[in-house]
């Protein structure tokens, strides 16, 4: 046993030192422009997402017509050919596999001897720029604690609210969620509790806020009243977030693409897919008026097993995830990826890293070395 367990670690060791020697070098001259990354994960979207929402509506998607680079990624955990949200969010945020259910840790550390790995939200707060989480999801759903926390099991929503409230993140925004996000343990940890775009509104930089939203107005894009949708808060997140002079990183996660895909509901993961989209169309209008933001849109995975009827309509073949190549497409930066490539989900954290940073930061990286080099 003792044995087995070391070679887990050994294997580990091995897989991060590989990590390290495959960082990412962005072009000097894209690097020292690039101020700002915009990640926008579609929980679930597979290229027949974008393809069977755009046949439906006849529509192009803004996603699809305003970016400038378009390619696919691979999205297998380290422990299965077919990932879950938690290792699919962990990938997009430390440049890390990971097995399926853990958050923001390693794959294997029974030991507990590794540091846990660095998401890409800590390293720009280490650079000194701010930090924003955005879903409609509730925030201590998979993926935006991947981007915010450090846990070995998804389910453990105490301990991953725990880890965000008491983070220097500027905004965590998401769906109702009151048993675990209270008003209390955001106040007393001197987070603004938000629940209204009104009081979104009247936020600014250094009021460090957690939001809790009607989830159905943020996925559907609903008119209701003052809660506000996923666009609406995208727009908002960027306002707070780009009067830092030193530039932002902000996640941001379309969730019921996902979670109506699990129900092979076709019309409301489409439903999802055009609230997503108007949220990825605000942050590229904003990063072409910017100039210096670089805009990810991508996915953990594929849910649905999506696939055409042959006459310009899809059948959702599925309720569970699946091994698809998901998308990947790119605004702001020419050097990111090549049209039509594919890439490892890890790749896209590593090199929004090293344009992020101009290249001053290696990544992945264990969170104990990001701290010992402040």
């Amino acid at each position: 046993m003792i044995a087995k367990i070391v070679s887990m670690i050994m294997s580990l060791v091995m897989m991060i030192s590989s990590a390290f020697g495959l960082s990412f070098i962005a072009p000097e001259e894209e690097a020292k422009e690039i101020e700002n990354v915009i990640i926008m994960i579609g929980d679930g979207m597979g290229w027949n997402h974008l393809y069977s929402t755009q046949n439906k509506y006849d529509i192009e998607l803004d996603m699809l017509k305003k970016t400038d680079y378009h390619g696919f990624s691979r999205t297998r955990s380290a422990s299965a050919l077919v990932t879950d949200s938690a290792a699919g969010g962990t990938a997009l945020s430390t440049g890390s596999k990971t097995s399926n259910g853990f958050v923001g840790v390693y794959p294997a550390d029974p030991l507990e001897v590794i540091a846990t790995p660095s998401s890409i939200t800590e390293v720009a707060m280490k650079f000194g720029k701010s930090t924003g989480v955005v879903t409609s999801d509730a925030v201590t759903g998979a993926t935006p604690s991947a981007f915010s926390a450090h846990e070995r099991d998804r389910d453990m929503s105490e301990e991953l609210f725990a880890d965000q409230v008491a983070s220097d993140i500027d905004l965590i925004w998401g769906s109702i969620d009151t048993e675990t996000v209270t008003e209390k343990a955001c106040t007393e940890n001197g987070k603004e509790y938000v629940t209204t775009l009104s009081e979104v509104k009247a936020l600014d930089l250094g009021e460090k806020s957690i939001g809790q939203f009607d989830c159905d107005t943020m996925w559907q894009g609903k008119d209701n009243g003052d809660q506000p949708t996923l666009s609406e808060l995208t727009d908002e997140a960027i306002r707070i977030l780009n009067q830092d002079e030193d530039g932002f990183f902000l996640m941001v996660e379309g969730a019921h693409i996902d979670k109506r895909s699990h129900d092979r509901d076709g019309d409301g993961a489409m439903t999802a897919v055009l609230e997503f989209d108007k949220a990825v169309s605000n942050a590229i209008d904003f990063a072409k008026a910017d100039g210096n933001t670089l805009v990810i849109i991508t996915a953990d995975h594929e849910t649905g097993a999506v696939t055409p009827n042959g006459d310009g309509t899809y059948k959702w073949t599925s309720g569970s995830h699946s091994a698809a190549n998901v998308p990947v497409l790119v605004y702001g930066c020419d050097s990111f990826m090549e049209n039509g490539a594919t890439i490892e989900n890890t790749e896209i954290p590593t090199r929004a890293v090293a344009f992020m940073t101009n290249n001053e930061q290696y990544f992945p990286i264990p969170y104990s070395c990001l701290i010992e080099e402040k």
